[in-house]
């Protein structure tokens, strides 16, 4: 076998076969036609963005879960009457349909990558919506994911959220992809259908279609092999899957010690009767793409079905997590030179406390409806002063209040909050991009991004000694308690309970199976002595 491409490993598994690069995106011709009547040539390309948007309403009516949330909010995005007006003003300057769209597209991408944080992700959105109104207005082929008529492994430069949100994983062996991040579409609804990912890896695509490859989601590994071997990778991966099947039960190391393992969920349907419960609960999904905010009664709804799905299981809460890096039009906040550093998540409710009463009495309402064990957390919590804030709401309705750690300072002073909240849960996704300074929308900086970061271990090292100390839970609910080869270095360094998405359950509690409490307290050190995450990873994964 050849010397591996290395990327980073963000849905685990292992597979092969042959590699296939998504179809390209449409190409403009070198010639600019003119433009003879303006008017119907804008209703030309404002027909070609209402029919992209009636195309992605019916995909997302075909998916479900987050997949659906992505392809509506994207719908939204080419009805939008800014995007319509942009592209009117450059047909009536002369620029032909397509070539109006694409001029009105590049100037919000660049607009939305200055401004960074969700807005950065929306630009590969916009890129989506670009190339399918081009492909229609020229009669081009659809881009896409390809049809080779055998399960391939897919490559491409970045993948439109989209084309991530109806990968089928009986067609499509994993993903590699040389942009994307830890938390990118690519990332979350990869590792959402089980299907093994690798994003970050600049040298893919110097492969040609056909090459037979190994992927590792789990180490970040892509190699190129013979064609005799990938059916041996694929049947010793079945195996492997087989393996992770037979541990069952709860979550615990091999001498007994015990790891809740819960879930990430934003609806009901994400629900699967082998978590021991659900450690986040996203509610924004009720919040989105709206112009007024749900009323209680219809978040109340909402949070009943997805307590009663829980079944008895303890179930924490997210208050909304929004602001000026998740615009709603209804909270009407100002615009921000730095949104990932404004007024978001609990900042949000300072401005506006009545959207987070009203959420809290919902949330009150359904758990006395459910008789559900439920507890509530903040988002973006930086100081005690915050937490007290927050918790005395939440005690007011009598629910155990928490919040998450995502900022440095919160981490830092992890004792003190934990002096006036009954649990913390560990954000690794935010915690990782403020204590790196890098942009976790930002593809080339996902090393840096990545929580085998000893500086990020230390962070979260210093929230579990002091959970320990106050004899509260601190669990992690980023992306990294998904982590197979992490979750022992996690519950090394103390934390309680690891939530993660359906599909990692198995991987991770196989993997605290297969180590002892002391196993994982030593990796925990290796992996915080390191110099750098590679070095964190490779020295926990070889010992």
């Amino acid at each position: 076998m050849s010397e591996p491409l290395t990327g980073l490993g963000v849905s685990p598994g292992r597979t092969a076969g042959p590699l296939y690069r998504i179809g390209p995106p449409p190409a403009l011709p070198d010639v600019v036609p003119p433009v003879a009547e303006p008017a119907a040539e804008s209703e030309q390309a404002l027909a070609a963005l209402r029919s992209v948007s009636a195309d992605l309403d019916a995909l997302a009516a075909r998916a479900d879960g987050t997949a659906a949330e992505v392809l509506a909010a994207e719908a939204l995005m080419a009805a939008d009457e800014t995007l319509a007006k942009a592209v009117t003003a450059k047909v009536e300057v002369g620029r032909p349909a397509a070539w109006a769209i694409t001029d009105a597209v590049g100037e919000q991408q660049r607009a939305f990558e200055e401004l960074g944080g969700y807005f950065a992700e929306r630009a590969a959105d916009l890129a989506d919506i670009r190339d399918r109104a081009v492909a229609r207005l020229l009669g081009l082929p659809m881009p896409g994911l390809p049809s080779p008529g055998e399960p391939y492994v897919l490559v491409a430069e970045d993948l439109s959220p989209a084309d991530t949100a109806l990968l089928d994983p009986s067609a499509v062996l994993a993903v590699v992809t040389v942009r994307g991040g830890p938390t990118s579409h690519t990332a979350i609804l990869a590792k959402g259908r089980g299907i093994p990912a690798v994003v970050g890896c600049p040298n893919v695509l110097a492969l040609t279609d056909g090459t037979v490859i190994a992927v590792d989601g789990t180490l970040g590994e892509v190699r190129a092999i013979d064609v005799s071997e990938a059916a041996a990778v694929r049947a010793e991966a079945a195996r492997e899957r087989a393996l992770l099947a037979e541990i069952t039960g709860p979550g615990r190391t091999a001498d007994g010690h015990p790891v809740p393992l819960l879930l990430n969920v934003g609806e009901s349907a994400d629900l699967v009767e082998d978590g021991e419960g659900v450690g986040l609960v996203r509610t924004e999904f009720l919040f989105l793409d709206r112009t007024s905010a749900p009323s209680v009664e219809e978040q109340r709804q909402a949070y009943v079905e997805v307590f009663r799905c829980a079944g008895g299981r303890p179930v924490v809460i997210r208050t909304l997590d929004a602001g000026a890096d998740k615009p709603l039009p209804f909270l009407g906040l100002p615009e921000e030179d730095n949104p990932a550093l404004g007024v978001r998540g609990l900042r949000v409710a300072r401005v506006r406390p009545e959207v987070l009463d009203d959420q809290l009495a919902a949330i009150a309402r359904a758990a006395v409806d459910t008789e559900a064990d439920v507890r509530v957390m903040a988002p973006m919590v930086a100081t005690v002063e915050e937490a007290v804030w927050f918790a005395g709401r939440v005690r007011a309705l009598g629910l155990p209040a928490g919040v998450m750690i995502e900022v440095p300072a919160a981490a830092l002073r992890a004792g003190r909050i934990l002096e006036v909240v009954d649990f913390i849960s560990i954000g690794t996704n935010d915690l990782s991009q403020y204590a790196m300074a890098a942009d976790r929308m930002n593809g080339d900086l996902a090393a840096l991004l990545d929580p085998w970061q000893p500086a990020v271990l230390d962070l979260i090292a210093l929230c579990a000694d002091a959970g320990r100390a106050a004899g509260k839970p601190v669990g992690v609910c980023g992306e990294a308690g998904g982590d197979p080869l992490l979750a022992p270095v996690l519950v090394g360094l103390g934390v309680t309970s690891l939530s993660m998405s359906a599909p990692s359950l198995p991987a991770v509690r196989a993997s605290l199976a297969g180590h002892t409490l002391a196993d994982c307290q030593r990796l925990a050190g290796l992996a915080r002595d390191a110099g750098d995450a590679a070095s964190a990873k490779a020295a926990s994964h070889t010992r």
